[in-house]
């Protein structure tokens, strides 16, 4: 009986949302969005940017390449890309004063050959709004490769070095801009700006 009693108490405290009607009349649509998500080989849509992943694939045309060891998607002509994504809103809600495209947690000379062999695109998102993409070439991207190098040679293995999105705008090809993302003026979003605490990264000091 005591323990019937304290497993009620413990029950007590996981009482159902009142909005959980309404994820269950939106959960028709998220499964279609799966769906579509599936047959771009992102088998779940809420995993690894998976729906992000999917918006970036499809306004490029590119196709993922499964896997997590080589590139991450290639276009009809069999050019491979490596892929990142960075959000200028943080988890708070927050915008970013200087948001910076991460890398690899062990950046060595073998990943850094493979970097080289390659385009990449950047995503910029507001929120889950594709703000923009842009494609830097291995040339674009040689002052990084060259840092990262020496850098290697006195450090090792480096942790996740940052490209800036301010590099990545001034020396990128646009590929895809959203007007309507949402801006510090938009209805509705908190704005704090100053929230990174590093600044940005620049190859070139």
């Amino acid at each position: 009986m005591k323990r019937k009693s304290k497993t009620d108490a413990i029950l007590r405290r996981f009482q159902r949302h009142t909005d959980l009607a309404k994820l269950e009349l939106l959960l028709p649509y998220i499964r279609e969005l799966q769906r579509l998500t599936s047959e771009h080989g992102i088998h779940d849509v809420f995993q690894d940017n998976g729906g992000k992943l999917l918006q970036v694939l499809l306004v490029t045309g590119l196709t993922a390449l499964p896997g997590r060891e080589g590139n991450d998607a290639v276009d009809a002509e069999g050019h491979e890309y490596e892929m990142k994504s960075v959000n200028r809103f943080d988890v708070r809600g927050r915008r970013k004063s200087n948001p910076q495209f991460t890398t690899h947690h062990h950046l060595n000379p073998t990943i850094i050959a493979k970097y080289r062999k390659v385009d990449w695109l950047f995503a910029l998102y507001s929120g889950i709004e594709l703000e923009s993409v842009y494609l830097l070439t291995p040339q674009m991207l040689e002052p990084y490769y060259e840092r990262w190098s020496n850098d290697y040679e006195t450090k090792g293995n480096l942790n996740n070095p940052k490209i800036n999105l301010k590099y990545v705008e001034e020396h990128g090809i646009l590929l895809y801009r959203n007007e309507d993302a949402p801006t510090e003026n938009t209805p509705g979003i908190t704005q704090v700006l100053g929230d990174v605490e590093s600044e940005p990264t620049d190859p070139a000091s």
